[in-house]
């Protein structure tokens, strides 16, 4: 269990009332054994810090913070690891700050080191690690020292797509034993996923704690209303190639934020290229609750825009597939990118738009926001 009544800590950015300036001001709330708790929120609203105090390595300028049980942290690539020893001088190093024996660590050993994927590497000092091994480790020597308290940050990002699907299901496994996880990320899909209770941060204070699904809800309805249906982006040479705009529209290219079910939608994407570029791509992807429904590649309908895209400025009108789509808040996420390498130019809920139930009684009544489910499928039910 832990219990914060009432948490203050001390921030370069976020000033108050009383002239001081707080990462976090009156925090409360309180953890079961057992429980999976997502802390979610913006870029410095306080999330790490108080994982930081949690995990005991910042004291808070006022208020208390109590907890039962050993904890195991993976906030910042390296916590708790000695650069000069070798990666396996750094389990059993990490182990004992755990409180566990010599003889415990060993039987985990060997499903550390082939989780981390480092079995040549064990005994190297772990400076000469790469960034990847390095987070491998870390993770792996966090999830499988049997912590009763897991606590996770958002550095699980800088992972490849293979090794974070892996540390979210050895996540999963924790959580399913019974041990109790804070899990502090922007991927509102996986938080969803883990989670079953979510508190969400907003400046330093608690804005909404409960369900994971609703708080989930809330947090992405402010940030994405406040995004609107149509963005500008500051012109950057620096890129090879640079989303300009994005903007949701009716049939008639007319800015919309809301439509009825089965209205046609579309995307108004400008996009320029500064030098030309091979191998390049742009990207649309729809999310709702935080979770990707679709993602579809300008080089899908067009692949000889793979082999080369001379400067200059483009226009694209893509028609999003709304007759799947039921009523719920959307966000669209915009990037540019070469294939198989780091995106150029990447913004997430660039836009949003609303899908509105229908109030007439027509084949899209029914499709109500709260229906369970992501799609709306016309399924056939036949009487025999």
């Amino acid at each position: 269990m832990r219990k914060i009544s009432p948490l203050s800590a001390p921030s370069p950015s976020l000033p108050s009332d009383d002239g001081h300036i707080w990462a976090l001001k009156d925090v409360s709330f309180e953890v079961k054994p057992g429980e999976v708790v997502g802390i979610i929120g913006r870029n410095g609203a306080g999330k790490s810090t108080l994982l930081k105090i949690l995990s005991r390595i910042t004291e808070p300028t006022a208020g208390w913070a109590e907890i039962h049980g050993r904890v195991g942290s993976l906030l910042e690539v390296g916590t708790g690891f000695h650069p000069e020893l070798t990666g396996r001088e750094n389990i059993y190093l990490n182990g004992a700050i755990l409180g566990m024996k010599q003889r415990e660590i060993a039987k985990k050993l060997e499903e550390i080191v082939a989780f981390a994927e480092v079995e040549k590497f064990t005994d190297t000092p772990v400076k000469h690690y790469s960034s990847g091994m390095f987070l491998r480790l870390a993770f792996a020597v966090a999830a499988h020292l049997e912590p009763e308290i897991l606590m996770v940050d958002e550095v699980l990002a800088v992972g490849d797509a293979a090794f974070q699907r892996k540390c979210l299901g050895k996540m999963g496994d924790v959580a399913m034993g019974g041990r109790t996880v804070l899990f502090v990320s922007h991927n509102m899909g996986a938080v969803n996923q883990l989670c079953q209770r979510g508190i969400w941060i907003e400046k330093g204070r608690i804005s909404a704690q409960g369900k994971v699904t609703e708080v989930v809800s809330r947090y992405l309805l402010a940030v994405t209303d406040s995004s609107g249906h149509s963005r500008t982006f500051p012109l950057d040479p620096s890129k090879h190639l640079q989303i300009l705009s994005v903007a949701v529209t009716d049939e008639t290219g007319q800015p919309v934020s809301k439509l009825n079910v089965g209205s046609g939608i579309y995307l108004d994407v400008h996009y320029q290229v500064h030098r030309p570029v091979t191998g390049a791509n742009l990207a649309i992807a729809i999310s709702r609750n935080g979770m990707d429904i679709f993602c579809s590649f300008d080089t899908d309908s067009n692949p000889q825009f793979l082999e080369k895209r001379n400067p200059g400025i483009y226009q694209y009108r893509v028609a999003l597939p709304t007759q799947v789509l039921k009523a719920g808040l959307y966000s669209v996420n915009v990037d540019a990118g070469i294939i198989n390498r780091a995106p150029i130019d990447n913004h997430r809920d660039a836009v949003c738009f609303r899908i509105e139930e229908c109030e007439e009684n027509t084949a899209f009544k029914g499709y109500a926001e709260n229906r369970t489910g992501v799609l709306r499928l016309p399924v056939v039910w036949e009487m025999k």
